[in-house]
This record gives C-alpha cells, structure tokens and sequence, in this order.
C-alpha cells in the first residue's frame, strides 16, 4: 500500500476529522468552523482525495497570529482553515506512526506518551550522575527558517511516494495571510498546524543522530536542547563541535549557553 493510501483511506481520515473536532481552535481564512467539517466532508470528500491523488491539491494560506511569549517577544503562529487541519492531521497521523521507531529516545517534544516531565526527570538523571556542566542550545527561529528542499530530502530518505511528498511540499508553500495580503513561504514550517510538530523532529532527528554516535548525553524537546558533560573544559570542546556541526550540516543559527549546575538535584 502506497503511503498516500493510508493518509486517505477513510478510517484515517474520520479519526483525523474527530481529532480537529476535539481541538476545537479558530477558523482559518475561510472563515469555517470545526462545526462544519462533518458535512463539508460528506459533500466533498471524494473531490478532495482525487484532487490530492492527482497532484492538483491547494492548500489555502494559514492566517498569521501572534502570541505573546515569556520574553516579551510574539511568537508567530499560522492557523490554517479546518479543513486543511483535517489532512494535515491525516498526513501526521500516519508520519508518526511511521516515524516513531526512527526517533531518539531522548527527544520529547511533540511526541505520543512524552512530556516536558520526562525531559526534566532525564535532565535530572544526568545531573545526579555527575554531569553537571549544562550546554544549553536554542536553535533560532527554527520553526520560521527550515529550508524546504533540505526537509523533503529528509523525507524522501524514509518516504517512497511522490504524491505523499507532493503533498506535503504542497503544505510548506502554502502562504501567509496577514492584514489582507497574502505572502508566499519560502522557507519555515508555520507553527499552528498539526503537520509543523512532526516535521519539526523528522528535521532534527539527524542532529539527534549525531549527538547519539558522539555518546553524548543531552535532552531534546522541539528546538531547545540542553547536552550534559562532567567539566567546564569538555563543554567547551562539545560546544564548539556542535555549533560547527549545525552550521556545516543544518545551516542553523541558534543561541548557546555553558553553564555549571550542581549535582544532588531532585525531581
């Protein structure tokens, strides 16, 4: 079974509308609600999957919010209409079925029966172990600046089926909408759909790769990873070998930290 048939096969796609449904969330640009999807779908959902099956699928534009973040900063989201949330989900529900025996163990971030405790226990662990001096890396923008021919040569590593990643692509160069005006998306993954998470950690998956076969320690959730050595000296050595890595391989810009944390912490 090719991968496009298991994102539209009916079952997949009912449990994608259910999923939508249960988020509840804002109207896209279309101004539909989640409401509304159980009979728009009864209508239209054979046109849809042909058009899909036929490479002639366009996704409309995400409408542009911002949330305020702790920093004082906004951080920008893209709210795509409910009916593109539905084959998004649809697409990512079958990718992180897919995908999951691939992921690190000590990735975190958007992912089934994982949380941002795990991460803190694990960080914890390490540091009671003894490896006390923290590298704290935040990878910039990350989400506003992944590079869309790099993630679909990712993909295809995995992914033998042009119309799933036609589809997919489809998604990345959907657009903007913002005061009226839409803007083309040359490069990012908008944060505000359910597609943008598992992607986010198929991206990183190889950097995660690469700190595993360095027998390196660290903890991973979305773009905020913090790494664990014994002393100030290695830290120094692993952050400068990770920064040339990222800049090498990803082509990243990011923000990093060394700091010494004192063991005997608890959860």
């Amino acid at each position: 079974m090719e991968l496009i048939d298991r994102i539209l096969a009916d079952r997949n796609i009912d449990a994608a509308i259910w999923e939508v449904k249960r988020n509840r969330g804002a109207a896209g640009i279309d101004g539909m609600t989640v409401d509304e999807l159980d009979e728009y779908f009864r209508m239209h959902r054979d046109e849809i999957k042909k058009l899909i099956r036929e490479k002639k699928y366009r996704p409309q534009p995400v409408r542009r919010v911002y949330i305020p973040k702790a920093n004082g900063k906004q951080r920008p989201l893209g709210i795509p209409t409910v009916v593109d949330r539905v084959i998004q989900q649809a697409i990512a529900r079958v990718l992180m079925r897919g995908y999951e025996r691939y992921f690190s163990e000590y990735s975190y971030g958007f992912r089934p029966n994982r949380s941002c405790h795990q991460a803190v226990a694990k960080a914890v662990e390490y540091m009671n172990a003894g490896y006390t001096w923290v590298i704290d890396l935040d990878i910039e923008k990350y989400f506003d600046t992944v590079n869309h021919d790099k993630l679909v040569s990712i993909l295809r590593e995995r992914i033998n089926d042009d119309t799933t990643l036609h589809l997919i692509r489809a998604y990345l160069k959907a657009g903007v909408m913002e005061d009226g005006l839409v803007s083309p998306t040359e490069d990012g993954v908008p944060q505000g759909g359910p597609l943008s998470p598992v992607l986010s950690n198929v991206y990183l998956d190889q950097f995660d790769r690469e700190l595993q076969s360095r027998g390196l320690r660290f903890v991973r959730y979305a773009d905020d990873c913090t790494v664990y050595v014994k002393s100030e000296m290695a830290a120094n050595r692993v952050m400068k070998s990770v920064a040339n890595w990222l800049e090498r391989k990803l082509k990243r810009n990011y923000t990093m930290e060394v700091t010494g944390r004192q063991p005997g912490m608890e959860v």
